[in-house]
């Protein structure tokens, strides 16, 4: 740093001679220094003759530590002393002993400076929080995603998907408007992995980059481009009979429907970021649980720093906010799964616990001696383990569907085991362990005609798939938000309003009643009958916004792209020496499970794991149908819509060297 002296002060102190002739003078440019820090803000010097060090001007040592002018050392010796507190900046004092050369390195220190990227004043002298004018600050927590610095007070802007920011979701807010400019990372856009024509050749032609690296033999895998219908995809022809995913050419039509883009969609998702054994981390994990983008991790700060407040029980304002968010996300979930009434969605942990809620309910109520469930041979154990228990706590009976050697329930099978002490049909859409996609409206329809009610298990089948509870015909839904790219800890059942009316609460506490006396107790009508106590506020409103990330997104475009993504990886995967795929039902979800010959299935987890690569391994709290294929565990890799087929090809990589290995 130099110091710069006015001309005009120059000319007034002829004593200073010519500066510019002298030779460099240490204690010259100290006394400069000194004289520089005690002028106030604004103010030029006030200069005084220069004392120097050399014989000629009679000079004086440099002083040991330099202050400004009326200051006095600390107790420590190391900054000025001032009453009843410290200075900003007094720490950068240099102390003693310091070389004068070394002052201009101290002082922009001491000077003020840009703002901290993180908002946060730097000197609580110059800029108190109270009355920071800056948005977005972590002082007043709010998000910079939405607040940020620079952003002026405007007038409304165009309603926003976030209620804190506008009015689109019918939400109050308090808060000013603010022109907020956002990049669209979820609309439909032209992209090249996969989509269109490059994913088309892909399947037709094999992929480019693999072919140094895999010969496949004729007949070795699934042939791609074999004459297809119209539609290859499993949620647009539900009519298709059911046979192997590998008796039959997976289909790509991502050409006919806008992709999206993926890469600009991962860059929501801070986590994809991570790294792993100095790897990026490819996360193929997604059955067990789903990313959050950043969107629904700012809107659960936001509530904790706006909103939060219990709900329906106080006229004061963040109840009224915290109140208005939670019943919000209702809606969206409504909306979500196409049902009727928000008085027909119940808010609860999980699917776990959901199912545990109608079992313990309705299956109570209901269910008695010498009555039968019925269930699929699918199940995760959360779909079996209260049903069992309800059948022994009432001597009923448990009846199981079969699946075929593909892993698809055998429907004639499933109507034999209907009759008339049929109470209750519950069954998963989608397999967490195969994959397997089920006829749902088909079994719920021979469900009722036999007078039974019907449960749909949608945990898996949320993230991948348009779910219409009314479409389907269900008397119950369940699933979780984990699942579909929200928090943990929030789960939604979903009943019809009738059955709901009639089934006695399965807790007791506070939220759920009308009046209590020591006699009698009565309680609200659905849903809030089925929530005691103090729920999950803030993880229903992150719900909310993972529903309005994934449908900004597009359902449809997220299954295309995820049917792709799955017949790229199946065909790499399947012709590799020693994998068995366990699960090859023609109607598919993202889940590829198998077994490599040689190996335990978690040598080939550690494997994958250290080369960043995360998928589960183990029997996937699904027993029953891993041993009905005569394993006990398997390698389960399950894919998302920010999946990529890079990843993909990293994943094939790993299996084929270990393949080859043994």
């Amino acid at each position: 740093m130099s110091i710069q002296i006015p001309t005009s002060e120059v000319g007034n102190h002829a004593e200073f001679g010519n500066l510019a002739d002298s030779p460099l003078d240490v204690a010259a440019l100290a006394q400069l220094a000194g004289q520089f820090f005690s002028a106030l803000p604004g103010q030029a010097p006030a200069l005084t003759p220069i004392q120097t060090s050399t014989p000629a001007l009679g000079g004086v040592p440099a002083p040991a530590n330099v202050l400004p002018a009326g200051s006095s050392l600390g107790p420590l010796g190391n900054g000025p002393q001032l009453p009843g507190t410290l200075a900003a900046g007094a720490n950068a004092i240099p102390q003693s002993p310091q070389s004068v050369l070394n002052l201009g390195a101290s002082i922009p220190s001491l000077l003020p400076h840009s703002a901290a990227p993180n908002g946060v004043p730097d000197h609580a002298a110059i800029v108190p929080p109270a009355v920071d004018g800056r948005l977005g600050s972590a002082a007043l927590g709010v998000p910079q995603a939405y607040s940020p610095a620079s952003v002026p007070v405007s007038p409304p802007v165009p309603s926003s998907p976030y209620y804190f920011l506008g009015d689109a979701n019918g939400y109050p807010s308090t808060l000013p408007q603010f022109e907020v400019p956002r990049e669209d990372r979820v609309s439909a856009q032209s992209f090249g992995l996969p989509g269109a024509d490059d994913l088309r050749a892909l399947l037709l032609d094999g992929n480019p980059r693999a072919h140094a690296q895999l010969v496949t033999s004729p007949g070795s895998g699934p042939t791609f481009g074999s004459a297809l219908p119209q539609s290859g995809y499993y949620f647009a022809q539900p009519d298709r009979q059911p046979h192997g995913f590998g008796e039959r050419a997976p289909h790509s039509e991502a050409s006919r429907a806008p992709p999206f883009d993926v890469h600009s969609v991962r860059r929501d998702f801070p986590i994809l970021q991570e790294r792993v054994n100095g790897h990026q981390l490819v996360w193929f994990d997604n059955a067990a649980t789903t990313h959050k983008p950043q969107s629904v991790i700012d809107r659960i700060a936001y509530f904790y720093a706006h909103e939060n407040s219990n709900i329906h029980r106080a006229a004061h304002e963040l109840a009224a906010r915290a109140t208005d968010a939670y019943e919000g996300a209702r809606e969206k979930v409504r909306c979500f799964l196409g049902a009727a009434s928000t008085e027909e969605i119940i808010f609860v942990r999980g699917a776990t616990e959901a199912i545990n809620l109608v079992a313990k309910s309705w299956g109570t109520q209901n269910v008695g001696e010498g009555d039968e469930i019925i269930v699929s041979n699918l199940e995760h154990h959360a779909n079996i383990v209260p049903w069992q228990q309800l059948a022994a706590a009432k001597g009923a009976k448990l009846r199981v569907i079969p699946v075929d050697d593909t892993g698809q329930v055998l429907l004639a099978e499933y109507a034999k085991l209907l009759n008339p002490r049929t109470k209750i049909v519950s069954v998963t859409q989608v397999s967490n362990a195969l994959g397997t996609v089920t006829p749902v409206k088909e079994i719920v329809a021979m469900a009722h005609a036999a007078g039974a009610v019907a449960l749909v298990d949608g945990a898996q089948s949320v993230s991948h798939m348009r779910v219409n509870v009314q479409e389907i015909g269900a008397d119950f839904f369940v699933f979780s938000g984990h699942k579909v790219f929200g928090p943990t800890g929030i789960g939604v059942v979903y009943g019809r309003r009738a059955l709901l009316e009639q089934m006695p609460p399965w807790q007791g506490g506070g939220n759920m009643i009308a009046d209590v006396t020591f006699e009698r107790t009565l309680f609200q009508p659905p849903p809030n009958k089925f929530e005691a106590g103090t729920g999950n506020i803030a993880d229903a409103v992150g719900l909310a916004a993972a529903i309005d990330y994934v449908q900004r997104i597009g359902m449809d475009n997220i299954a295309r792209y995820e049917h792709d993504l799955l017949a790229y990886a199946t065909h790499y995967l399947q012709p590799i020496p020693g994998v068995r795929l366990v699960g090859t039902a023609h109607e598919k979800a993202s889940v590829l499970s198998f077994v490599l010959k040689g190996y335990t299935t978690e040598e080939v987890g550690k494997a994958l794991n250290e080369e960043g690569i995360a998928v589960r391994t183990g029997h996937h709290c699904a027993q029953p149908i891993l041993r009905r294929f005569g394993v006990e565990t398997t390698v389960r890799p399950s894919l998302a819509f920010y999946n990529t087929c890079e990843e993909v090809d990293r994943f094939i990589a790993v299996i084929r060297r270990l393949s080859s290995a043994r």
